[in-house]
């Protein structure tokens, strides 16, 4: 007889014999009958063994507990009109057992799979093949394997290859560290594991592949959070003979077509916004746009005022902006102590408020400022009775981090933000490079080979940091979901990239000389983009962390708890690679 699911199972079956093997759910015992419930990876349906029927299947699963494997095979009946259960998917039916034996015993588990987790992180990630048997865990995995399908077709239906590109390549660091990979072949040589595959990707352009798509397996040896892992896996997609108008309406249409498959509708076109206008009235370059709360410039009105925190900043070539919290005037003094704190972590002075009450309007610091200045506050605010303002001064770049990271937790605070909405936007026009003071060198910002803007090439050896590069990233209520841009395509031009980031004709030869030979032989023009699958998912799931939609996830110290990975490995591996270690392993 074939198995049959035990979710399957409804009122078109009662009559039929089945047979059932899974996992014991739950086991009650009443008046000598035992019932249990059968759980696989399709549901629940409750088993009934009764002695007098079948003694010797009631013998054999005598001992079954939760958790244990068991098959059964019975009748499907209909359940008494008030043994009904409308809270299983099974609940009209049960299988009436005629034989039974268990499979696998289990041994008491260290956590409930059912119901409310009863276990820290650190246990669930140890007996991570227990943690998914919880429904919750199981249905994003379905959901992660559904939008994965989703996502190929939507590429396959549009003429793109998927490619597999090399996990073991070689070390071109540029950004995040690499893991890499000692090779016994080549003692004293090294692979890395890819942090993207970005090159590639290019070089499948230049093989005239034009439309490329990979879900890409990558790592990064860099410190995680709870929307980032080592290792994570993103949809990678590049196409010749295209601008950044191409991408927009494809990965639109991608995004349109993956959320109405989960009955979510998306409007097309995304709104967007560039680099510079996200950080003015955002104060980030991945704003949650379900809230307005939108940043406001104040330098205008304030730079004769004789309040140097104010003047003194704008003397300084800094601002003065703030944003409005409607109805939030009653804030408490600890609220506002914590946006200080949290302004402070974000490198600002501090945050200062302007309350419109009823019959008065009240800034923190008292007798600084007059009435010209608050009157020109509260309508650049737009502050009406009620409202509460927060204010920050400053260099550009430090005032608009803080303001939009108090905009964030304000809002989350207050209850501003709206559930079950669904914001996209794109960010473009990123700067092309950034000073860095530490090593007194200029870095890419997105990555070295991302195009310049056209209308900024002649200021790339005078100005660098003003120029504009042709990058651009998808977000979602405030998470950036993927990055892209259109590449260089040519020789000359990565060369002079290279440059303007301190990295030598030599040095840039002996790390990219592939890339620059491959440049020389017909290299299209071509752009694309990588989105971050598990991000993705993890919206769509509604979960907390990436690690709910991973499989197996590391800690936030990249560790394995399953596998105890990373681990020692025994000294003749070490002696065959030729790696003498420099410190002893750390416990």
């Amino acid at each position: 007889m074939k198995r049959s699911g035990a979710g399957t199972l409804g009122v078109d079956d009662i009559g039929r014999q089945v047979k059932l093997q899974g996992w014991v759910h739950r086991r009650r015992d009443h008046g000598g009958v035992t019932f249990l419930n059968v759980r696989d990876r399709s549901g629940i349906v409750q088993v009934v063994v009764r002695p007098e029927d079948a003694p010797a299947a009631s013998d054999a699963l005598a001992p079954a507990r939760n958790e244990w494997v068991i098959e059964v095979e019975g009748v499907v009946a209909a359940r008494a009109a008030e043994a009904i259960n409308p809270k299983m998917a099974t609940g009209e039916i049960e299988v009436v057992a005629s034989r039974g034996s268990v499979l696998s015993p289990s041994a008491p588990l260290p956590f409930n799979v059912d119901g409310e987790v009863d276990a820290s992180e650190e246990t669930r990630l140890r007996y991570r093949y227990l943690d998914l048997r919880r429904k919750d865990l199981y249905r994003n995995l379905v959901l992660r394997h559904e939008v994965t399908f989703d996502v190929l077709e939507y590429f396959h239906q549009r003429d793109f290859i998927h490619v597999e590109t090399p996990i073991l390549t070689r070390s071109t660091p540029e950004g995040a560290r690499d893991y890499l990979v000692p090779s016994r072949v080549h003692k004293g040589s090294f692979y890395a594991l890819p942090q993207s595959p970005q090159l590639f990707k290019q070089i499948c352009m230049v093989a005239g592949l034009e439309r490329y798509v990979q879900i890409a397996r990558c790592f990064r040896d860099e410190d995680l959070r709870a929307d980032r892992q080592p290792e994570f896996t993103q949809v990678d997609v590049e196409m010749s003979f295209v601008d950044e108008e191409d991408v927009f309406e494809l990965i639109e249409g991608l995004f349109v077509s993956v959320f109405a498959g989960r009955g979510i509708e998306i409007e097309q076109p995304f709104p967007r916004l560039t680099y510079a206008e996200a950080m003015a009235r955002y104060g980030s370059d991945k704003p949650d746009l379900r809230f307005g709360l939108e940043i406001q410039e104040l330098g205008g009105g304030l730079a004769a005022s004789e309040f140097r925190a104010f003047s003194g900043a704008l003397a300084d070539g800094g601002v003065v902006r703030g944003f409005r919290l409607p109805g939030a005037a009653g804030a408490s003094r600890k609220q506002v102590d914590g946006w200080g704190k949290l302004a402070r972590r974000h490198g600002a002075a501090g945050v200062l408020t302007l309350r419109r009450r009823e019959s008065e309007t009240v800034f923190q610091v008292k007798n600084v400022l007059g009435d010209d200045e608050l009157t020109f506050l509260v309508d650049a605010l737009e502050l009406t009775p009620g409202d509460l303002a927060l204010i920050a001064a400053g260099p550009e770049r430090t005032v608009a981090t803080a303001l939009g990271a108090l905009r964030v937790a304000a809002a989350g605070e207050l209850e501003l933000i709206p559930k079950d909405r669904w914001d996209f936007l794109w960010v473009t026009e990123f700067p092309l490079v950034e000073w860095h003071e530490d090593d007194e060198r200029y870095y890419a910002v997105n990555h070295p080979f991302t195009a310049p803007d056209p209308r900024d090439v002649d200021r790339l050896a005078d100005d660098p940091a003003s120029v504009r590069s042709r990058g651009y990233d998808v977000v979602l209520n405030g998470l950036e979901l993927g990055g892209g841009s259109i590449r260089i395509h040519d020789r000359a031009m990565q060369q002079s990239c290279f440059e303007l980031l301190g990295i030598s004709a030599a040095e840039a030869e002996e790390r990219f000389g592939f890339l620059l030979e491959a440049l020389q032989f017909g290299a299209p023009p071509h752009g694309g983009i990588a989105l971050g699958l598990d991000r993705i998912v993890m919206l769509l799931a509604g979960a907390d962390s990436l690690r709910d939609v991973i499989a197996f996830p590391k800690t936030t110290s990249a560790t394995d708890l399953m596998t105890e990975a990373p681990s020692r490995v025994e000294s003749g591996q070490l002696e065959e690679l030729g790696v003498v270690l420099a410190v002893e392993p750390e416990d």
